[in-house]
């Protein structure tokens, strides 16, 4: 419920005083071919505004070296932390969160932190999924919710400066974070179940049917 921040930048080798923005564009490779530049084009936007800003970056082990590539082609390199794995370090770390619609968003939710979700897909993708979207929403965060709490950007409209431009306004309004950590606060509680127990249960009551 209370996500360790200090010992999380601790292992990180982060310093405690540094405001900390964690990218995460995906874990497939055509997220990383949709997102990746993208994603570190805007934070090329916040270092501009914010120079002192530290960028730490978790990628999973095979899409490494196209992370790497992405940083590079950016010139942010030797400029953003680059780390194999330790997702869940990265989020419990940072102050907000650049990342890809999917399962990770609700990870960072419960992780109690402020987040940009974006995502981009394949022109011909899109227009299909366009169709069949059923709610205003596609982070699950939001979901969740059941209203807008953090900023989604899609398709067309996940530009470097638009991304850049909502992490900066949750660093420079506090009073939204605090309020966004107790939806979240809110949110874990109620997604905090016994499943155990109520797997068992319905194997019981399907056995005995």
């Amino acid at each position: 419920m209370e996500p360790d921040r200090l010992a999380a930048r601790v292992a990180l080798g982060i310093s405690v005083e540094d405001t900390v923005i964690a990218i995460l564009p995906g874990s497939r490779v055509s997220e990383i071919k949709y997102l990746a530049d993208t994603f570190f084009r805007a934070a090329v936007e916040i270092r501009k505004r914010i120079p002192k800003i530290k960028f730490v970056v978790p990628a999973v082990p095979t899409l490494l070296g196209a992370v790497h590539e992405s940083v590079a082609k950016s010139g942010l390199q030797g400029q953003i932390l680059v780390v194999e794995g330790k997702s869940h370090l990265c989020l419990a770390a940072c102050d907000v969160t650049l990342i890809a619609s999917g399962t990770a968003t609700l990870e960072a939710a419960l992780f109690k932190r402020p987040m940009v979700i974006a995502y981009k897909m394949h022109s011909i993708s899109w227009e299909i999924m366009r169709r069949k979207m059923l709610q205003p929403w596609v982070g699950l965060p939001n979901i969740l919710c059941g209203q807008f709490v953090v900023p989604e950007f899609l398709q067309e409209k996940a530009t470097p400066v638009a991304l850049a431009e909502a992490v900066i306004a949750w660093i420079e309004q506090p009073n939204l974070v605090h309020k966004l950590e107790t939806r979240f606060g809110q949110l874990h509680l109620d997604l905090n179940r016994n499943t155990t127990e109520i797997a068992t249960n319905a194997i019981q009551t399907l056995l005995e049917s």
